[in-house]
């Protein structure tokens, strides 16, 4: 053993050492040695990865074993590569001894490096379509900008470069290769062809192609609109297939070394078995006993069952037998549900409750005691049913078996405010894995037959089942009038009417296989359909195979952009899947693998998440997969992983100060040579197409917020470009920012599909761990209450100074400008208006509204939504459907009272972008919907959502919306005043003064 006490180690420097050593003779070579310590979760590891520092590793006592190595050096390498990235051991899976993880690792494997192995054999444009994907701006096809450009482009290969114009804007790429072939001699002096070359953008990776208009890429758009000079370089395509090749090369080694230390797979024994279908006796479970049953003496404690698909509850809860408190409470009771084996669906679930019984007081006249004196305790006398915990199981495992044999199943504690409710279906269906403090419920499923019966596939009945109802005259009659002429109609609803087939779905028996058949056999020919109502089926509620495979082909036709903007709720949804193996994870995976901006993305939505003990599981083999199919982006996320790692100790560092931490304190600690490596030269998290360069140590600082979030600013890599900042926050949940800016970069989105630009910023957000994240700087703003503070002599009047945004404007804006800013702030606070009336956004105040010097105006910090308003002494202070104060009008209307006709543009503009979204109004029901599995305090059920409907209209006619729309307009107008003094009454508690 050796205790090393120096920054840096490794075989070498022991190897030298031990040259003076009697024994020295009988070592082999270096490399078939490896360092071993015990980690800090009191497992050996191996450090295949020396470059990493001990004060990273953090073995136990700092002590390291040097042992010769055991297997493959480059699938060690990797596995720890990856462990590090996701945050989660991979032996932590293998400890599982799960056959169902065990199948999942090792065919997402394979098919993950398949998919990378296609991936580098492309042809060098359709890899540099996936390395770097088009950053398109959403437009309007009608729009015709005629305004000329000029294109600088310069040459790799040359050091001339020339002016470009093109007129109209919309010019293909193609007629502009060949203006630059009759205007470039280089490639007269190259002898290259103009196809052979592609155009860089800005310096950075990222390329155009010639099947886009220019016009739709976004840094021509912003270019275009700020009077900026756009800049190109025309690389060839053998330095693509370089770069290409030097990623292959060491891929290929990785995928070769996994493959030949991967062992064949064992031949499949044949067995006999039979199908569901043939069983025709009731379904039933024993319940043995439970474990580690944490419930106060005198108490007894039960447990409730009940059969759920989706949620739907198959037949009568089942409650057991009374039994008296103790750690290992003893039922040994068959449970027998009032359903058949045949009728059991596919997706069948299985819910427990495991409760303690409170017994009722014996002395009545007490009790009226207490009654009378305190209602609140004759209420909790009066309650029996105390939750405990709860757990899900499905009747089926991963194969289609339907399960036999005993099962410890690991219990989550059950909210102690959710009294209603005991069963959960809407839970996962994995055990809780801290099973040493968990309770426990030991059940069996019977052995209904010598040989495993499994659900019967659908291919080879389907025809035959459906042949004998279509023959069979007696038609099974439902109870409610409305389902029975659903059922009936159900072709009708198909060819007239196929985005209501959630309707039909949630109507279907899918306790009758009959139903289940004709359903399934619907859906063969069910026409595909769009994503706003296909995104709908991939609810809890919708659990059937068939369903999920037919709502993935629909989502297959999404283009990658339009992938990105549902994405977070993709994520969300894979919590209700009930195997691991899935057609959502395999489509989730074969579209980042083919698209490194959504692999991006979809790492750090897993990531975020690796901490959440019911996902982590799922989420970790996702993301194991993911690694595995790109080697090369992982070395990128890790860099990104690293310098995250490094903010938190920062954040540490300035939170757990024993005195009163400067900012030069911490710009000391940024000036380390680790923490310049660690937080220097890696891709935004928030943006992978932006390079965060060099950190300014010299600009960095925290915030005066309890959190003491990091402001921290980078060098942009190309001259004369305004730097970049991002803030890190510790100790607040982001991934409800995330969804607001989500909605409204999708509300922008469909604003500029219908040609109208509010100018919104939807700016970004991330969500990278447990209450972590980072949060996009929007340069040169600043918020209301600092620019009305600074404009007035008190807190007191600063709220009612009507002229300080304007005032504030004028010095940002020479004469000429003005107008611009002017306009800039009239469409931006039009598309706020909207998007805060319609998300509910509340805890609007003067500190979290901004303004942009160029005039637009944008809103931040999102704690409350879904019309969750903020209240003092209960009383609500927030009076208004959003934001319109009248400096906000003054602006609009240039200082002048009587500019009306401006005011009324603006009216129009938020008349026009609202009627936008009651078109689309389906598709944020649908999202927000998605979102119930995220755990958001203020989205748990469908009831959450009910604003979101009624401020939508959903339902009404668009002229009802548009009439319900002006009154709320006309009132935050009216009503104004009382935001203008809630505004005062924050000013005054908060001194906003630098």
């Amino acid at each position: 053993q050796c205790k090393l006490q120096q920054p840096h180690g490794g075989c070498c420097m022991v190897w030298k050492n031990a040259r003076n050593e009697a024994l020295f003779n009988g070592l082999g070579d270096p490399e078939g040695y490896v360092f071993t310590c015990i980690n800090q979760t009191a497992v050996r590891e191996e450090l295949e990865e020396e470059s990493r520092r001990i004060r990273d590793v953090r073995p136990f006592m700092c002590v390291l074993r040097l042992v010769a190595r055991e297997g493959d050096r480059v699938e060690k390498l990797t596995n720890t590569q990856i462990s590090l990235l996701i945050g989660k051991g991979l032996h932590e899976f293998e400890a599982q001894k799960n056959h169902e993880v065990n199948e999942f690792r090792s065919k997402m494997r394979s098919f993950c490096e398949e998919k990378a192995q296609k991936r580098q054999g492309l042809p060098w444009q359709q890899w540099m379509e996936y390395s770097f994907p088009c950053d398109l701006e959403p437009c309007s096809a009608k729009s015709k900008n005629k305004k000329k450009i000029f294109i600088n482009v310069k040459f790799e290969a040359s050091d001339e470069s020339f002016m470009l114009q093109q007129e109209p804007q919309d010019l293909p790429l193609a007629l502009m290769r060949s203006a630059l072939k009759k205007k470039a001699t280089v490639f007269r002096s190259l002898r290259q062809e103009p196809e052979d070359y592609t155009l860089q953008v800005n310096g950075r990776w990222e390329f155009i192609f010639g099947k886009h208009p220019l016009c739709q890429f976004k840094y021509i758009f912003s270019c275009l609109r700020n009077d900026e000079n756009p800049q190109l370089t025309m690389v060839h395509h053998s330095t693509i297939s370089k770069y290409q090749e030097e990623q292959g090369r060491m891929c290929n080694h990785i995928y070769r070394s996994c493959a030949m230390s991967r062992p064949p797979p064992l031949p499949q024994k044949k067995q006999n078995t039979s199908s569901l279908w043939a069983i025709n006796k009731p379904f039933n479970i024993h319940l043995l006993q439970g474990s580690r049953v944490n419930a106060d003496e005198g108490m007894k404690v039960s447990v409730r069952a009940g059969l759920y698909h989706g949620s739907e509850l198959l037949c009568k809860v089942v409650t057991s037998s009374e039994v008296t408190v103790c750690s290992e409470p003893l039922w040994d009771q068959k449970l027998d549900f009032d359903i058949n084996v045949a009728d059991l669906p596919r997706m069948s679930r299985l819910c427990f409750a495991l409760y303690a019984i409170i017994e009722k007081a014996k002395n009545s006249s007490t009790l009226w005691i207490l009654h009378v004196v305190v209602k609140l305790t004759w209420t909790c006398l009066c309650f029996q049913d105390c939750p405990i915990a709860w757990v899900n199981t499905m009747v089926f495992d991963h194969k289609d078996q339907l399960k036999t044999g005993e099962f410890l199943l690991s219990t989550w504690p059950s909210v102690p405010d959710d009294k209603s409710e005991l069963l959960n279906p809407m839970g996962t269906v994995e055990k809780n894995p801290n099973v040493d403090s968990a309770a426990g419920l030991l059940i069996r499923f019977p052995n209904i037959l010598p040989h495993p019966l499994y659900y019967p596939p659908l291919d080879k009945v389907l025809y035959t089942k459906l042949k004998e109802i279509m023959d069979n005259k007696n038609h099974t009659e439902f109870f409610e009038d409305e389902k029975e002429l659903l059922w009936k109609l159900r072709t009708d609803i198909r060819d007239c009417y196929p985005e209501s087939l959630s309707k039909l779905l949630l109507i279907t028996k899918w306790n009758k296989r009959e139903d289940v058949v004709q359903m399934v056999s619907l859906l063969e020919s069910w026409p595909e359909l769009p994503a706003i109502h296909a995104l709908e089926l991939l609810d809890y509620s919708f659990p059937d195979p068939a369903i999920r495979s037919f709502t993935i082909r629909c989502l297959r036709k999404l283009s990658d952009d339009e992938l990105l903007q549902y994405l977070i709720q993709l994520v969300q949804v894979l919590k209700y899947e009930s195997y691991l193996d899935c057609v959502l994870t395999t489509f989730l995976l074969e579209r980042a693998l083919a698209n490194r901006r959504i692999g991006h993305f979809l790492f750090w939505y897993l990531r975020s998440e690796i901490h959440v003990a019911s996902v982590s599981l799922r989420f970790g083999l996702i993301l194991e997969a993911y690694c595995r199919g790109n080697i090369h982006h992982m070395k990128v996320l890790t860099k990104q992983n690293q310098a995250l790692v490094k903010m938190k100790a920062l954040n540490d560092f300035v939170k757990s100060g024993s005195q009163k931490m400067t900012v030069e304190d911490l710009r000391l600690c940024v000036k380390q040579e680790s923490y310049m490596e660690a937080l220097s030269d890696l891709l935004s998290p928030l943006n992978p197409s932006v390079i965060l360069a060099e950190i300014c140590a010299d600009k960095c600082r925290f915030m005066d917020s309890k959190m003491k979030p990091l402001w921290l600013m980078y060098r942009n890599p190309w001259p004369h470009a305004d730097m970049l900042g991002i803030i890190f926050k510790n100790g607040d949940d982001l991934r409800q920012d995330m969804l607001t800016l989500q909605m409204i970069q999708l509300m922008e989105n469909l604003w500029k599909k219908e040609g109208l630009d509010l100018r919104m910023i939807p700016y970004g957000c991330l969500s990278t761990g447990n209450k972590m994240g980072l949060i996009e700087v929007v340069k040169n703003s600043d918020t209301i209450a600092n620019i009305q503070l600074n404009s007035s002599t008190s807190a007191a009047t600063a709220a009612f100074n009507k002229d300080a945004l304007l005032n504030w404007l004028k010095s940002k804006n020479p004469e000429d400008k003005l107008e611009q800013a002017i306009e800039e702030f009239t469409l931006s606070c039009a598309g706020y208006c909207v998007a805060t009336y319609v998300l509910g956004i509340g805890d609007r105040h003067n500190d979290n509204i901004m303004i942009r010097e160029t005039g637009q105006l944008f809103h931040i910090d999102f704690g409350h939504f879904l019309g969750n308003f903020k209240r003092k002494l209960g009383i609500n202070r927030e009076r208004v459907p959003f934001i319109l104060t009248y400096d906000f009008v003054h602006v609009i209307q240039q200082g002048k009272t009587n500019n009306s006709e401006k005011f009324e543009r603006f009216r129009e503009y938020c008349e026009r972008a609202y009627k936008i979204l009651c078109r689309n109004g389906t598709l944020f029901v649908n999202l927000f919907a998605m979102m119930k599995a995220a755990g958001l305090p203020e989205l748990t059920s469908f009831k959450d959502i009910q604003y979101l409907k009624d401020s939508l209209a959903l339902g009404k006619s668009e002229d009802e919306a548009l009439k319900n729309f002006k009154v709320k307009f006309t009132e935050a107008l009216r009503e104004s005043w009382k935001t203008k003094v809630n505004w005062m009454m924050h000013s005054l508690a908060k001194d906003n003064r630098p």
